[in-house]
């Protein structure tokens, strides 16, 4: 047989489906540039015979009709194993579409339904399929919103420390595009006093601030022990950010709106970041998330999973330059409610695959979910 061709025993993806949940935040969320009081969830299901695999993606219920109207009619009939190939395909399918924003989310959300359904087919934990290089991936508690009063913000940073023994989180600053700069270094001061300072304390600005404005809030950042800047700016300026990284102590973050393989390259050539940001859910799926890391590597520079950490779970022990995924309030909240098979944070790191359950090991509770299901 020659390379690249494909056997009638080979199985192929039988079809596509996709469906919308919106579920309500426990209470207003927001950060430096955005508020809001409900997340949406877009999920796929990839079908071979009687497997199934799942991958999702949180973004604007749009994305739908991109997954149903452009997409799946691309990888419906193809092998299941060539999910390479299918990646390349569906990138190709959007040109005219435009592949950044709502198209990215739809095009990573099938992928990770393909590489699911790939890992299930063969009976094997994803990381499994794709190469442990850890068993352990370290893990930040995420929230700490701008909405949040000291009361409830002291509440979710101890509960993440001294209840689950995480090590390390992170709270929003920035709030009001960078308008309540004096609230923003009070709630820092709060955060330490919450954590103690045996934990590491990160914050994200969203963009919200500017270049001289993030240098100043930068110095009382420092005195607070804070080690992770991130996107002090937007990540669009990229020679903005690399201003601020030489001119900081902590460290700079960014990538997480990152569409394109592309952009991680060129916020590498510029400099921009101490350690690479990349979402799964955003970037192109795990086929792109893997070459995102590779690009890190190459660097000299570790990668972080941006939110989701259920999808970034497994490639994330795959590669060695991995440095943690973040445990997002909204998102973890809400994968404990619409999945089975979630993972335990508890003492700051998750076990991919240690269940021996195939794929992701997610399984969706349809009924669970049904109240919240939109399309």
């Amino acid at each position: 047989m020659s390379p690249g061709a494909r056997s009638e025993a080979d199985p192929s993806v039988d079809g596509v489906d996709v469906s919308v949940y919106t579920v309500p935040t426990d209470a207003p969320e927001g950060d430096g540039t955005l508020t809001w009081s409900s997340t949406t969830l877009v999920l796929v299901r990839a079908r071979s015979g009687d497997t199934e695999g799942l991958g999702y993606t949180y973004g604007a219920p749009a994305t739908a009709r991109v997954v149903s109207d452009q997409l799946a009619p691309v990888v419906t009939g193809r092998c299941v194993w060539d999910v390479s190939a299918a990646n390349e395909a569906m990138h190709r399918a959007l040109r005219n579409a435009g592949r950044p924003g709502v198209a990215a989310g739809a095009l990573s959300a099938v992928d990770v339904a393909l590489w699911d359904l790939k890992a299930r087919v063969l009976g094997l934990p994803l990381v499994r399929l794709l190469g442990a290089s850890r068993t352990r991936v370290p893990v930040y508690g995420s929230g700490g919103f701008t909405t949040y009063d000291e009361r409830q913000q002291d509440r979710q940073l101890r509960a993440w420390v001294e209840e689950l023994g995480i090590p390390r989180v992170k709270i929003k600053i920035g709030e009001s595009w960078g308008g309540e700069e004096r609230r923003d270094r009070a709630r820092v001061t709060e955060a330490r006093r919450s954590i103690g300072d045996g934990a590491r304390l990160y914050v994200d600005a969203n963009g919200a601030y500017s270049v001289k404005q993030a240098v100043r809030v930068a110095r009382h950042l420092d005195d607070q022990g804070v080690t992770w800047f991130e996107e002090p700016v937007s990540s669009d300026d990229l020679k903005s950010l690399a201003r601020i990284r030489a001119a900081v102590a902590p460290e700079v973050a960014a990538g997480e709106y990152g569409y394109t393989l592309a952009y991680f390259g060129h916020l590498l050539d510029a400099g921009a970041v101490d350690c690479l940001q990349a979402d799964v859910t955003r970037c192109g799926g795990i086929t792109v998330w893997l070459r995102a890391a590779a690009l890190a590597e190459a660097a000299g520079l570790q990668i972080s999973g941006h939110c989701a950490p259920h999808l970034h779970a497994h490639p994330a022990a795959a590669v060695p330059n991995t440095r943690h995924l973040e445990w997002f309030h909204d998102h973890t909240r809400i994968e404990r409610l619409l999945f089975d098979g979630v993972l335990d944070p508890a003492g700051g790191s998750i076990r991919p695959g240690a269940s021996g359950e195939p794929g992701l090991g997610l399984t969706f509770r349809h009924r669970a979910a049904e109240p919240y299901r939109i399309s």
